[in-house]
């Protein structure tokens, strides 16, 4: 390293020492600037994954139905949902109906996979207990309402069959066989005994149905069959999920993938808001960090102004000049960027644990940004005051005026 760029060196950490308490203001707006913009990326970035974690609790966001008139049979479910990544598949409930009476009263039986279905609709509230086991039932609550069943109560779920050739009512067991009076066609009725653990409570339609296990509704009905419908829970955006009912719709040809839009279709306008939100406070917060950085530049200057005058009487280029003044704010720019990096990541985890309650996603690549973003806002800001340190006139600064 030679002596001249030694001297600059030199010259510059002088001048940094000398004036540190304004150094240290201008330091401080750029860690904070800094800190504001690498925190409030790593919130932008990871905003996608924490909405879409938040939003599955109002539900799954896309429902797998037949294409024709059949069912979602076991290997078409599987092969579509092989399209989903292991990491945003959150869960899927395949759902069953049928009809049947209760109190000899029509209802409509739901047969579901009780612990998948707190995967895919977390929200559901249950006065009682979760059935935990076949011969047991959740009823909803409109149901309840009508036939006034409550939780701890034992009813029968009774299927009507007519005798024919297709039905095996060997299955039943003491089953009876008796005869329309009106037709004179032959029927057996074949109950099925359930224990009501708890009373669902949605407010939505949820409340039409009592749920039992599939093997429950396979024995009521004594048929073996797919599925009316499966509602599945993916923790992606809604132009991923898009292209994931893209493909399995064109890979799948006996099922049909749709997205379920009241939750697709506001999470991505809450999404949308918000990184709306993030980008214009970092744009504010990068301003300001500017116009803070310049004034405390242009107070340096204006303090320097007769050493810069004698500079310039003693031969100094303003090219010289500038570059000393760019340098110093470059260095407290990437000192500040540096700093901003690691206190970023602090910000984002306070943001992201109190406003979403979990921990965010440490992002590499936002350290050199910002590193780089906090060079050149403060390099940005440095052009005024040094333009009016390079137009200093040296005879009038060192006669005194």
């Amino acid at each position: 390293m030679n002596k001249k760029r030694m001297m600059f060196i030199r010259m510059i950490a002088a001048s940094l020492v000398r004036r540190r308490s304004r150094m240290i203001i201008a330091l401080l707006s750029i860690v904070v600037g800094g800190t504001i913009l690498s925190g409030l990326g790593m919130i932008y970035y990871d905003v996608p994954r924490q909405m879409s974690s938040q939003f599955r609790s109002y539900g799954a966001n896309i429902i797998i139905t037949p294409s024709k008139d059949s069912f979602v049979e076991d290997d078409d479910l599987l092969k579509g949902l092989s399209f989903f990544p292991t990491e945003e598949l959150e869960g899927y409930t395949p759902y069953r109906y049928e009809n049947t009476s209760v109190h000899n009263m029509p209802v409509t039986l739901a047969g579901i996979d009780f612990d998948s279905v707190q995967k895919t609709s977390p929200y559901w509230r249950i006065n009682g207990e979760r059935p935990m086991s076949g011969g047991e039932a959740l009823v909803g609550a409109k149901v309840a309402e009508r036939l006034g069943i409550s939780a701890g109560d034992d009813i029968s779920a009774v299927n009507s069959f007519e005798v024919t050739d297709d039905i095996d009512i060997s299955k039943i067991p003491d089953y009876e066989i008796y005869t329309s009076p009106d037709t004179g066609e032959k029927y057996c009725d074949h109950e099925l005994s359930l224990k009501v653990t708890g009373i669902l409570q949605t407010g939505g339609s949820e409340e039409d149905y009592i749920y039992v296990s599939l093997s429950d509704v396979a024995d009521l009905a004594l048929t073996d069959r797919g599925y009316d419908i499966v509602e599945v829970s993916v923790a992606a955006t809604q132009d991923r999920l898009s292209s994931y009912i893209e493909t399995i719709n064109s890979n799948v040809f006996n099922s049909s993938a749709k997205l379920v839009k009241r939750v697709t279709a506001s999470e991505s306008t809450v999404l949308t808001k918000l990184q709306s939100l993030v980008f214009i406070v970092t744009a504010v917060v990068l301003v300001l960090t500017m116009i803070c950085v310049a004034t405390t530049m242009t107070a340096v200057i204006a303090e320097r102004r007769r050493e810069i005058g004698l500079r310039k009487a003693l031969g100094a280029y303003n090219s010289s000049i500038i570059g000393q003044f760019l340098t110093e704010g470059l260095v407290l720019g990437a000192i500040g960027g540096i700093l901003g990096s690691i206190l970023g990541y602090v910000f984002a985890q306070i943001v992201s644990r109190n406003v979403f309650g979990s921990s965010i996603m440490f992002r590499p690549l936002l350290i050199p940004i910002t590193i780089l973003a906090s060079v050149l806002v403060t390099g940005i800001a440095c052009l005024i005051p040094i333009k009016s340190a390079v137009e200093v006139d040296p005879a009038l600064v060192l006669k005194g005026e």
